[in-house]
């Protein structure tokens, strides 16, 4: 809802995205007469934002993006390098966005217990993404339950952990049941976040979220129910990129030097030296040692295999001990 209605502010938006290296910028399509009624109130969050009290309908009617601006919005981020996606709330912007050939049909958090709009998103082959804000396992279950019986394949769906609510405290993120939903279910999961900031996203990425999606603004300072508890361009790049070292950061599970260190392995570490001068013949212990820098020499770790060994010549303070010192 960023674009407040205006074309020219929808493609900033699109320009932002490409920029900051998302792959894609998603948009909603929806008739506010289709999608609320005229006295339905507005959310706590909403009235806060906007700073006035008219109904939802009243808001959503000057948000409405029609099919014309959502054909103009793919073409432009299509030229610019970036995916376009759009989520329908009702029949008729699903039909319009289905002829658009999108790569992915979005089914919005309040949805999901629309099951006429499921079965009607199921009915076509179109991989899906299912957020979940405000719902129970139950109800993920039962919307899934719909997107398979109508022939959707669980390969085709990402099941998108989130919060509704704008900004989501922290206290309320709870990334452990995008986990839970993961084996649960057995799909693609990701995170849609509503927190500030880029902490919660990368966080979902280290766990494993496949996707991530984030509100992004121009100004968080605009007017409108959405800018407050979004991202502003130069912050969201920063976390893209964020994200994209998460798997690199992330590396293999086994433990070992990696290629960088391993020059640093005789600087840091240590080897076995002589703490005194000690003459041919002289029986060695542990006082006879100290261990220091470089590491190039022998480990610290075996100076117990040379306790009671006799020096087969004179050493001085300070001389690395050798095997061949010793009988």
């Amino acid at each position: 809802m960023n674009h407040n209605g205006d074309l020219k502010t929808a493609e900033a938006l699109v320009r932002a995205a490409a920029e900051a290296g998302a792959d894609y910028v998603k948009f909603q399509m929806f008739k506010a007469s289709s999608l609320s009624t005229i006295g339905a109130p507005q959310a706590e969050y909403q009235v806060q934002n906007i700073g006035n009290e008219s109904s939802q309908s009243e808001m959503l009617k000057e948000l409405e993006l029609d099919e014309n601006q959502h054909l103009h919005l793919k073409d432009y981020a299509e030229e610019i390098g970036i995916g376009f996606l759009s989520s329908p709330f009702d029949l008729e912007s699903l039909a319009k966005l289905q002829k658009m050939g999108l790569d992915y049909m979005k089914i919005p958090s309040g949805e999901i217990t629309n099951r006429p709009l499921l079965e009607a998103i199921a009915m076509r082959d179109t991989p899906i993404i299912l957020s979940t804000g405000m719902c129970t396992m139950e109800e993920i279950s039962d919307a899934l339950e719909v997107l398979y019986d109508g022939g959707v394949q669980k390969s085709q769906v990402t099941v998108l952990h989130c919060n509704t609510e704008y900004p989501t405290p922290l206290a309320d993120v709870n990334l452990r049941a995008m986990d839970s939903i993961r084996e649960r279910f057995g799909c693609s999961v990701g995170y849609s976040d509503h927190t500030l900031g880029e902490l919660v996203p990368i966080i979902a990425t280290v766990r494993g979220a496949e996707m991530i999606e984030k509100h992004l603004t121009l100004d968080q300072e605009m007017s409108g129910p959405d800018h407050a508890a979004s991202m502003e361009p130069l912050e969201f790049k920063l976390m893209v990129d964020a994200i994209r070292n998460v798997p690199e950061v992330l590396g293999e599970s086994s433990k070992k030097p990696s290629a960088s260190e391993k020059r640093n392995i005789p600087i840091a570490r240590k080897s076995i030296y002589y703490s005194k001068n000690l003459p041919l013949g002289h029986q060695l212990n542990s006082e006879d040692f100290i261990m220091l820098r470089p590491g190039d020499g022998l480990s610290p770790m075996s100076y117990r295999e040379f306790l009671g060994k006799t020096l087969m010549k004179d050493v001085r303070e300070g001389e690395a001990l050798s095997k061949e010192h010793v009988e």
